[in-house]
C-alpha cells in the first residue's frame, strides 16, 4: 500500500510526519539517540525485518535526519549517523516519550527517562522566549508566511469553534 505524501502540506505538522515516515523510523530515531549507527545493531534491537529496515534507513536519509558513512571498504559497510535535522527530533521524540510514561501501566514502562547522573527527568513543553509551558489553553495556531485565503479561513473557523461562536 502506497503512503500518502504529505510534503507538499504547507502545515509543519504534515511536512514532519512525511519527514519521519512511520513508527518504525521513529523507533530508528530513538535508537539512533542511544548511539546506534550500525544496520545490524538496529536490527537486533528492534526485530525488524530487513527490508523494512532497509526502506526506512533510506527514507530517514533521503529526508535528511541521517547521513549514511561508509565505515569499512571491503565488503562496503555503511552507519548512520544523525544530522542537525536529525538531532532536532530529540525533543519531539521525548515529548512521544514522556506521554507514553504518563499513559502505560507503570508495571508495563521498561525503559524511563533520566539525566546523566541516573536521576529520572519529567518533561514539559516550554516556549523558549517566555519559559511559559506550553498548553492547549495557551496556544493556537496562527497564520504563517505562506498562508492563503483558505488558511487564513480556516484557522477562523477552528477558533470560533473553540469559542463557541457561529463562523
Amino acid at each position: 500500500m502506497q503512503r500518502t505524501s504529505f510534503s507538499q502540506f504547507k502545515c509543519p505538522a504534515a511536512r514532519a510526519l512525511d519527514s519521519v515516515g512511520d513508527w518504525w523510523s521513529i523507533l530508528i530515531l530513538r535508537d539512533a539517540f542511544q548511539g546506534l549507527s550500525r544496520f545490524d545493531d538496529f536490527q537486533k534491537s528492534l526485530g525488524v525485518a530487513p527490508n523494512i529496515l532497509t526502506r526506512r534507513l533510506k527514507h530517514l536519509t533521503d529526508q535528511g535526519l541521517f547521513e549514511r558513512r561508509l565505515y569499512h571498504q571491503r565488503p562496503a559497510r555503511y552507519e548512520y549517523v544523525l544530522t542537525d535535522k536529525g538531532r532536532d527530533f530529540f525533543p519531539v521524540l521525548m515529548t512521544l516519550f514522556s506521554w507514553g510514561s504518563r499513559h502505560i501501566p507503570e508495571e508495563d514502562l521498561a525503559f524511563l527517562l533520566g539525566d546523566a547522573a541516573g536521576k529520572a527527568r519529567e518533561t514539559m513543553l516550554v516556549d523558549a522566549r517566555t519559559g511559559e509551558e506550553v498548553t492547549p489553553e495557551n496556544t493556537r495556531l496562527l497564520a504563517g508566511p505562506a498562508a492563503d485565503d483558505e488558511v487564513h479561513a480556516r484557522i477562523a473557523r477552528m477558533r470560533a469553534w473553540y469559542l463557541g461562536i457561529d463562523a
